[in-house]
């Protein structure tokens, strides 16, 4: 459970604001925003979506400082009324929405600040995910440092030994009984390298971030959102609540994500899926299925995050153009004119 987790973390007293209101678009309002939000995801090569607690209040999972979050109770000496397990959550409309767009392609990717392992649940691939503060569902050898899938939420937090032995191999060989360790972030915990990596790549990629459920007030995650501003990309939040990055926001919608998801999908003709245990991997019977970040898809997304930036520091030299797009053209038109010289 939410307050569970939260208890077991290191006492912290820099927990963000808390409680802040929260607005509520009105239907007409909100529909206008989310035909426009559906029209920029179609014309995005990349979007990147990046989630926060409040994807996971329709699961009964509490948020941490909402009205009613988890750490705004806490500072009243209260606790949420409503607070469901980990392991009774089921994935919400918006996780089983944010799976059929990454498989309908409108979305490239999703960078996740939750630990409550909704995403993995759904269905969704560890292609097209990054996991920023762990997942309750998920364990790491301290030795061969692959990760496995969980039946249960870890028993600990702050990377601690969960009493399980690793039985995965690595490179064909036992990794000696490697100790499992839970993957959820204390306070003092760095993130992890390989995720905060593709998250950083794909939000710098993106010609759209959008952000669901988050205030975004905890960095680095929070400011990952806005690297795409500098090239020209789009920043959408949907959140009830204002966050720190609200002005530099192409879109600011004000809605439950589940509303704001279903209106999205309906418009782009995507088909809501419903949550099967079939398809999540903490349900299934076998034992040690991988969670392990794939090294090729790092090592793909690498190149291709290499070459977008080496082209746009190119541009960087040739300010006058006014977007990156008229400068690749410029360029394109200079070669050609350069080869005709050299061919006369």
């Amino acid at each position: 459970m939410s307050c569970n987790y939260a208890e077991g973390l290191s006492p912290y007293q820099n927990k963000g604001i808390l409680g802040i209101p929260e607005n509520f678009d009105d239907e007409e309002t909100l529909t206008e925003k989310c035909e426009e939000l559906a029209k920029m995801i179609l014309s995005s090569d990349r979007v990147v979506v990046h989630t926060g607690a409040g994807i996971s209040t329709a699961a009964g999972i509490p948020d941490f400082r909402g009205p009613k979050g988890v750490w705004t109770l806490e500072q009243q000496g209260l606790k949420p009324s409503i607070n469901v397990s980990f392991e009774d959550a089921v994935p919400t409309k918006t996780h089983m929405a944010l799976k059929a767009l990454v498989e309908a392609g409108h979305v490239q990717y999703i960078v996740s600040q939750n630990i409550d392992g909704l995403h993995l649940r759904s269905g969704l691939s560890r292609k097209f995910l990054a996991e920023l503060h762990g997942n309750m569902f998920v364990e790491e050898c301290s030795k061969c440092h692959r990760q496995f899938v969980r039946q249960s939420p870890a028993p600990t937090v702050g990377r601690k030994e969960t009493g399980n032995i690793c039985k995965g191999g690595w490179n064909s060989r036992s990794c000696r009984g490697g100790r499992m360790m839970d993957t959820i972030l204390d306070w003092e915990d760095g993130l992890p390298e390989k995720d905060l990596d593709l998250s950083y790549m794909q939000a710098s990629l993106a010609d759209l971030n959008i952000c669901l459920g988050t205030t975004l007030q905890i960095v680095p995650s929070g400011n990952l959102p806005i690297k795409n501003k500098r090239y020209g990309g789009k920043f959408v939040i949907c959140n009830l609540q204002p966050t720190k990055h609200d002005k530099k926001a192409d879109l600011i919608i004000s809605a439950y994500v589940d509303e704001i998801l279903i209106k999205i999908i309906k418009k782009l003709g995507v088909e809501l899926p419903q949550y099967s245990e079939e398809t999540d991997p903490t349900k299934q019977p076998q034992s040690y299925i991988e969670w392990t970040i794939s090294s090729t898809d790092f090592k793909d997304l690498e190149k291709i995050y290499n070459a977008k930036l080496k082209e746009r520091r190119e541009f960087n030299k040739k300010r006058s153009y006014n977007t990156f797009e008229e400068f690749s053209e410029k360029k394109t038109k200079i070669l050609v004119k350069e080869e005709n010289i050299v061919d006369s």
